[in-house]
């Protein structure tokens, strides 16, 4: 009779922690972005697409959706406390971000080794994927879109260019490195000038180059500086050709620089106006419209749009709320039609895309070519 009870005992209990066990009621994911700090415009921006994807798509596998928003204070120290605390604490699927290179190597090292998959919007170096299991993005990497702004200047005329490089950047670094290859390639020459984030004179530099006679300054860095930069070159009488990468497509670089940044060149990942069409791009436009009228959409806003929906799309490929399987379901991610364009990961995790050439023109930018892979 004993032995009964302890039977009967033991099959109440294994029946209680079946009926206790809970369905998932949400799908819990992160946004580590950019909200504060140096970058915050990209942040805000690329946050903007993720929060309109969500509107237009509220529920992954049937569940909603539960997005924890981390402010890294575009801080690579709290890029990966944020990362950290985004799943340990918060106990997310997967994270979005980061925004920009250096974070994202922060972070991500915190999300390879916590096994959890991470999603780039933006963060273009290509040393934030490489060795990761876990780490992705949506965008182009560098070393395709220094070899654009390289072939752009070079079929512009340009055969000697001085490359200002923000040292303290792990994206303005590479951006240079892979220009400098290409350019060099096909037969140009470079100079080098320095500085660093923060920084508010360049005239140095400025004179400097212009006293070698280059035909023009390629700026692989961020907004603020980007236009002193064009700034101090204006003041200082350098007409040449101006050239910069997608770190520098904010409003801030036209309200920042004005007359002195027309006709700056962008590499970019997206413009409202590029050919590039599919049924995901024509949503985003439509919705973007409805919500901010008047306005047209920023690529990171895109870009953060696209996030959301690769993200999306894996999970349902996946089948079920499994970090592992969700991040292999990622880098089997092919020709996904996003608002940017057609996206495949690759299995290093990198985007293959075409760039966008943009141009300012009358304080606007202005869709201008496109250079594909």
């Amino acid at each position: 009779m004993k032995n009964v009870s302890v039977v009967l005992l033991v099959c109440l209990m294994l029946m209680g922690t079946l009926f206790s066990a809970e369905e998932p009621s949400e799908v819990k994911l992160a946004s580590v972005f950019s909200m504060t700090g140096g970058a915050s415009a990209y942040g805000r921006m690329t946050y903007q697409g993720v929060q309109l994807a969500m509107e237009l798509f509220p529920e992954i596998l049937g569940l909603p959706v539960k997005m924890v928003v981390m402010d890294t204070k575009s801080d690579k120290v709290e890029a990966a406390n944020g990362v950290r605390r985004a799943i340990e604490n918060e106990n997310v699927l997967a994270i979005l971000g980061n925004i920009i290179s250096g974070n994202s190597l922060a972070g991500g090292a915190v999300a390879e080794e916590l096994k959890t998959p991470m999603l780039s919007p933006s963060s273009t170096s290509p040393i934030v994927t490489e060795g990761k299991a876990y780490v992705n993005r949506v965008c182009f990497s560098d070393d395709f879109q220094g070899q654009a702004a390289a072939k752009l200047l070079y079929n512009l005329g340009d055969r000697t260019v001085a490359v200002f490089v923000d040292v303290e950047q792990d994206y303005a670094v590479s951006l240079a490195n892979y220009f400098k290859r290409t350019f060099e390639g096909l037969g140009g020459t470079i100079f080098y000038e320095y500085y660093k984030t923060g920084d508010q004179d360049f005239s140095a530099q400025v004179l400097d180059a212009m006293s070698k006679n280059v035909d023009a300054f390629y700026m692989p860095g961020y907004y603020t500086e980007i236009a002193l930069i064009c700034s101090q070159a204006y003041d200082n009488g350098f007409y040449g050709n101006l050239a910069t990468g997608d770190g520098a497509y904010a409003d801030e670089t036209i309200e920042i620089g004005g007359e002195a940044v027309e006709g700056l060149y962008l590499t970019a990942g997206y413009h409202a106006d590029s050919p590039a069409f599919n049924e995901n791009a024509e949503l985003f436009l439509k919705a973007y419209a409805e919500k901010y009228p008047g306005e047209k959409p920023s690529m990171f806003a895109g870009l953060g749009f696209d996030t959301y929906l690769v993200l999306r799309d894996a999970i349902e490929r996946a089948g079920e709320l499994d970090r592992e399987k969700v991040a292999k379901a990622l880098r089997e991610t092919k020709n996904f039609p996003g608002s940017t364009g057609f996206i495949t990961i690759t299995d290093e995790g990198n985007a293959e895309k075409s760039v966008v050439i943009v141009r300012i023109e009358d304080g606007q930018y202005v869709y201008d070519s496109v250079i594909n892979p």
